[in-house]
């Protein structure tokens, strides 16, 4: 079968690779009639991610089709359409049943203090082959594919694989009230999702910032007033347009590689030693005394510089993490079925597997309008 696979740092390739198999009695096999290219996946591209082994297939947002089941996988029909939590726990133990998916005891077999296993990652995460390809693999099936109603097409239904649920993460995690204004850092699809899931969860007003035209243009579109860091400074327009006081969450949506004003196309890849990451640092300076910073930007675990002191000095409270998508994904599936959200309209490019190498080219180079791109995996 077609599959992306990691090769080097700024080595991907498509590949023919073997298909998938079944390996335990709780596995199943997926045909993928969807897949996506996420921010996260440049992390792993760019070297920003450290530990990738060669030969891994890429990507961890998919949707699909059940071809195989296990003999422990009790709850699923070969046939069934699916949703695949980009982030892997097994069910039964302690914090899966918290609902603390991301931080399963079992899934990553590096051992329980590991951290989060996901699809397409580096060694310390699995590593399991990802999601952009013809088929997968899924260990702890019975936990980690959700089925979709028919009422919820691809288009609509990849978004819940990973940045729908992580957008409703981060405002979670905000502690929002009602009423409260929030802002949030990044305007790429997790953050016009931290946009919509802020405003679905009592928000008075969200703030958005970046420097993108059309991410920008999307941010207003779904309601949000927006700020341009690279015409005025983000921190003093955020307490400006808050009469002096700043937010009262923020939410980070961009993490490690946020570029800062005047930064080159290379994102402004963060390297080990320098200051901490920009939008950290705004975030900690604009929002309100006693306010809160949630924080769903990816950081890798190199990274150990934070002003912890000005985030003392104003009572902060700080809630960061990687997604528990598990524990959203139903709940977001009966917002989408019912019309509520469409998730769809953040979706701004559909590509074949057969271009994918280019529309990651077009994607890591943030071209105008490609936010959000769909792979057809069926298209090779």
């Amino acid at each position: 079968m077609k599959a992306l696979v990691f090769h080097d740092v700024g080595d991907i390739r498509l590949d023919d690779v073997p298909e998938p198999q079944l390996q335990e009695a709780t596995d199943a096999i997926v045909r993928l009639t969807a897949s996506a290219i996420c921010g996260t996946d440049l992390h792993m591209i760019r070297g920003t991610m450290a530990g990738m082994a060669s030969g891994t297939v890429l990507g961890h947002e998919g949707v699909g089709v059940v071809e195989q089941l296990g003999d422990d996988v009790r709850n699923l029909r070969v046939g069934d359409r699916v949703v695949l939590p980009s982030t892997m726990g097994c069910g039964s133990c302690s914090y899966c049943r918290a609902g603390y998916f991301a931080q399963c005891d079992n899934a990553n077999p590096n051992g329980p203090l590991a951290g989060t296993a996901f699809y397409g990652g580096p060694q310390m995460t699995g590593p399991f082959d990802g999601l952009q390809a013809e088929k997968a693999r899924v260990p702890y099936a019975h936990t980690n594919l959700v089925k979709l109603p028919a009422e919820v097409p691809d288009d609509q239904a990849i978004m819940l694989s990973d940045i729908f649920p992580t957008g409703w993460f981060g405002a979670d995690n905000a502690e929002i009230k009602a009423g409260d204004t929030v802002a949030v850092l990044g305007c790429g699809p997790v953050g016009l999702f931290a946009i919509v899931s802020a405003q679905l969860q009592g928000a008075g007003r969200v703030l958005a910032v970046d420097q993108l035209g059309d991410r920008l243009d999307q941010a207003r579109a779904l309601g949000a007033e927006t700020v341009d860091f690279s015409s005025e400074e983000a921190p003093e327009a955020l307490r400006r347009l808050t009469g002096g006081i700043g937010p009262d969450r923020i939410i980070d949506a961009v993490g490690v590689d946020a570029e800062p004003p005047g930064g080159g196309s290379d994102g402004g890849t963060w390297v080990p030693g320098h200051a901490p990451a920009q939008a950290l640092t705004w975030a900690v300076d604009a929002v309100a005394k006693a306010g809160t910073i949630s924080i769903i930007g990816v950081y890798p675990p190199e990274m150990e510089q934070f002003p912890i002191g000005m985030a003392m000095n104003k009572n902060l409270t700080l809630k960061m993490g990687n997604c528990n998508h598990r524990r959203y994904i139903p709940e977001l599936i009966e917002l989408v079925r019912s019309g509520a959200v469409d998730p769809s309209q953040v979706l701004t490019q559909v590509t074949s597997e057969a271009d994918i190498e280019q529309a990651y080219e077009a994607f890591d180079r943030r071209e105008s309008g490609w936010i959000k791109v769909a792979v057809d995996p069926s298209d090779t």
